[in-house]
């Protein structure tokens, strides 16, 4: 790393440090706000009132790129495989739906139905079925995608996500959705786009059922994988510099199961897993503070409302499929 990046990068660290303290308030952590949701605020309200010097750009993007790639491939150290296998091939079936499904119809209606281009509809699709922030970041890394893209579908995760986070757990309290506890997990972690959110989600039922939300999800978090592969080769395919296969295989999503692998073994103590998590925190939260500094608001307002409706229409999606396959299941 050349020494021109180190003053973007310490721009940036300080902003997702403060983004992290922020997130770390009883107001903002009780709404399940993460600090990536933090970052990206901040780092959208800088990038479009203050005019930072040249210097920082190499910094900025650096931060938006290769740090967003080690902080993916660290996120394996959340899951294990044991994890995995115990909530059963009906969560891993149920899962790969949602994801597949998820994907299909959102790039379909962003397109079709309401004329987003294809980076746009595929960034908020993949929002919603898999993992959040987290995987809407991953595809911008393949997708090579303009900022404000990744931006605005953070934005429709943000929202949608925490309307899930607080009505799902209401709709089960009030016997709307008349599930068992662990089912009221598998519903959770199969729906809700962010891993924390459905963290909150199912613990606002019972412990049991957050613990159920969590292992679940994370399944959609390994997903990412091969999903990453099949748009690594897409956008290979419709790219006019034809590159190599090793040069288009996403190899920070290789790492990332590696690391799953390495974590399944159980050789660290939790404490170091808990450390090393809390330090991926700090990377993700650099490369969404610093895709912020990067998105000027014209661009956002220059996309319209559509984004929203597609978000809105993939948030239905997933309560009415999730709900009848559970119910199924």
């Amino acid at each position: 790393m050349h020494t021109n990046k180190l003053p973007g990068l310490i721009f940036i660290a300080l902003l997702a440090i403060s983004s992290y303290l922020i997130a770390q308030l009883p107001v903002v952590s009780h709404a399940g706000i993460s600090s990536l949701v933090v970052a990206i605020i901040v780092g959208i309200i800088l990038g479009n009132t203050w005019h930072h010097p040249a210097s920082m750009t190499p910094g900025i993007q650096y931060a938006a790129k290769r740090v967003l790639r080690t902080a993916i491939i660290l996120y394996g150290f959340r899951v294990t495989f044991q994890e995995i296998a115990s909530v059963g091939i009906e969560a891993l079936l149920l899962d790969t739906f949602v994801v597949s499904a998820t994907l299909i119809v959102g790039y379909y209606l962003g397109k079709k139905l309401l004329r987003l281009d294809r980076d746009m509809s595929l960034l908020i699709a993949s929002g919603a079925a898999i993992c959040g922030a987290a995987a809407v970041l991953a595809v911008e890394d393949i997708l090579k995608s303009e900022p404000y893209k990744a931006a605005v579908a953070v934005a429709t995760v943000v929202i949608f996500g925490m309307l899930s986070m607080f009505l799902y757990p209401a709709l089960q309290h009030w016997g709307v959705f008349g599930f068992s506890e662990h089912q009221f997990g598998v519903f959770a972690g199969a729906s809700v786009h962010e891993v924390a959110q459905a963290l909150v989600a199912g613990t606002n039922v019972s412990v049991e059922a957050g613990k159920t939300a969590v292992i679940v999800k994370m399944i959609r978090v390994l997903l990412l994988v091969p999903v990453l592969f099949v748009l690594a080769q897409l956008h290979q395919r419709g790219d006019k510099q034809k590159k190599s296969v090793l040069n288009s295989i996403p190899w920070f999503a290789v790492g990332f199961v590696l690391v799953i692998g390495f974590n399944s073994m159980h050789l660290l103590s939790a404490t170091a897993t808990s450390y090393i998590n809390q330090f991926d925190m700090l990377l993700l939260t650099m490369a969404m503070g610093a895709i912020g500094v990067e998105t000027k608001w014209k661009k956002i307002k220059s996309v319209g409302i559509n984004p929203l409706y597609l978000a809105s229409l993939l948030f239905t999606w997933l309560l009415a499929s999730v709900f009848m396959v559970v119910k199924i299941l």
